[in-house]
């Protein structure tokens, strides 16, 4: 096998390392321009803007040391719901009802006792000193009189049910006494209505004809 030995200068080092580092730029340079191109920075530019606008975020699946997996997370929208229901709450809710309570409480105030006019009965809600207690007093609470009413109405239907129970306490003491039983019967019937409705069905019968 034929063998030759090449051999090179110090100038000719220098050439060598001066062509292979010339090459390398203009292959940088090169590809510097065409990456720096007014399309490609138009479409670059329009990407970006698009990723921003959409909050895409990139996951890069490659060209790097650690594992390639894409994290997964688990679901908000629980916690995105519980939030969206308890502002909507809060705006619906407390935020009314707290006005109310200030207006009523600086523009209108507390009531005060004052003489009751000669002839005229003060109604029951009058007799509360807030507004608002007023206020529930008159349209969403009950009267004291319904109220009263219906405890005497209860208390009626206590008593009735207690007497029921009294005598039939002694109807059971007396048929013990007596070595009574319940005993079951059938009440006659009268054949007079009967007959009176067949006689009628067949005067209708025969008013019909064939």
């Amino acid at each position: 096998m034929n063998s030759c030995y090449i051999t090179l200068t110090k100038r000719d080092v220098k050439i060598f390392i001066s062509v292979v580092i010339n090459m390398a730029a203009w292959s940088s340079f090169r590809k510097a321009v065409w990456g720096w191109s007014p399309q490609n920075c138009i479409a670059r530019s329009q990407l970006n803007d698009f990723n921003a606008a959409l909050g895409v975020q990139k996951c890069m699946m490659s060209g790097g040391h650690g594992p390639r997996y894409m994290p997964l997370t688990p679901s908000r929208w629980q916690w995105h719901r519980f939030k969206d229901m308890a502002h909507y709450y809060f705006m619906i809710g407390l935020i009314p009802v707290g006005l109310i309570v200030f207006y009523a409480n600086v523009f209108i105030g507390p009531a005060k006792l004052a003489e009751i006019p000669e002839g005229y009965e003060p109604k029951y809600w009058e007799y509360h000193r807030h507004p608002i207690t007023r206020f529930l007093a008159r349209y969403l609470l009950p009267s004291p009189q319904q109220d009263y009413e219906k405890f005497l109405h209860r208390m009626y239907e206590e008593d009735e049910k207690a007497k029921i129970r009294k005598l039939e306490k002694k109807i059971r003491l007396k048929m013990a006494e007596r070595r009574d039983y319940q005993g079951y019967y059938a009440r006659p019937v009268d054949a007079k209505y009967h007959r009176v409705s067949k006689e009628a069905a067949d005067y209708l019968e025969s008013l019909r004809g064939d």
